[in-house]
């Protein structure tokens, strides 16, 4: 089985250009599977080039692969800047809807099933409660550690949430006109000004609702049956999303199946997994990766 990669650039508008990572075996005709990334992250947290992840491990079970980067991040150019004025209001109206619009010009069709890291499952539920008309063509979501607000109180959230995220990286973020996170060694990739200002306010539990239209995510979504979600919960991730994060995530994301699975030796599997190594040990092939595959083939596309 020979998996392939290819880049697909998505122009945006005149300034900006979106990028999506095609991954698959060429010969299958299997799913297609959506992939958002989280805060200061990039899609790459889904692949290597050298065909190691998620996404590489999905298409070698025949699913077509599509890695998305938003604006600014991974290969998708420009990268931000003090000049980047965009948020996460842009990646929920105008980015995911650009995705999802290119990769069905070249599929024929919509995804079949969605999947997120971290932040990126608070990005795809609020992109339901936008575009409710995208629930009816997925069949199934997994979310990898998908919280919205913070409400563990464990010494390392007090460190990475309250210190750097709450208090130091504003400063920063001012200071240079963006948050230099890749630059800090505190992720993958960075953020806008506005990115973090709106990714902040919702972590610090207040209220689902957009900073720039009032929107409310949460009343809307409470009146919705979003897809059959999984939440992939890690033992050691005890800063970012332990399960009274998610849970209370799970609570606020309409009235759809929802379930939570817990990764770790005290539960049976091969690792205790963390909040990034929950995607890229080799151990969760074995574990949450073969679930997920379980918990597409729970819902069908037929």
């Amino acid at each position: 089985m020979a998996i392939s990669q290819q880049s697909i650039i998505v122009d945006l508008d005149s300034q900006q250009t979106l990028h999506l990572r095609r991954i698959s075996d060429e010969d299958q005709q299997g799913p297609i599977v959506f992939f958002m990334h989280g805060a200061i992250e990039n899609g790459k947290i889904f692949y290597t080039h050298s065909n190691k992840g998620l996404a590489p491990f999905l298409a070698e079970h025949g699913y077509r692969c599509y890695v998305a980067d938003l604006r600014g991040r991974g290969d998708s150019k420009p990268i931000i800047s003090s000049e980047s004025e965009y948020g996460q209001t842009e990646s929920i109206l105008e980015d995911i809807p650009a995705f999802i619009k290119q990769i069905e010009l070249i599929e024929g069709k919509k995804p079949d099933y969605w999947v997120a890291h971290s932040w990126g499952g608070v990005l795809m539920n609020s992109a339901f409660a936008r575009f409710p008309e995208y629930i009816n063509d997925v069949k199934a979501c997994v979310y990898f550690g998908s919280k919205r607000s913070l409400f563990n109180s464990h010494p390392k959230k007090l460190l990475q949430a309250n210190l750097i995220w709450y208090f130091m990286a504003p400063l920063l973020a001012k200071k240079h006109g963006y948050l230099n996170a890749k630059g800090y060694k505190w992720g993958s990739d960075n953020e806008t000004q506005k990115s973090h200002y709106q990714s902040m306010q919702w972590a610090k539990k207040k209220p689902w609702i957009d900073s720039d239209d009032n929107f409310d995510y949460a009343k809307t979504l409470n009146n919705l049956h979003l897809p059959p979600t999984l939440h992939i919960a890690a033992v050691k991730d005890k800063a970012l999303a332990q399960p009274i994060d998610i849970q209370k995530f799970m609570d606020e994301s309409g009235q759809g199946i929802q379930q939570m699975q817990i990764y770790g030796r005290k539960h049976g599997h091969n690792f205790d997994y963390d909040h990034i190594n929950m995607l890229t040990h080799p151990s969760a092939r074995d574990d949450q990766f073969k679930d997920l595959l379980n918990w597409f083939k729970a819902h069908p596309i037929n």
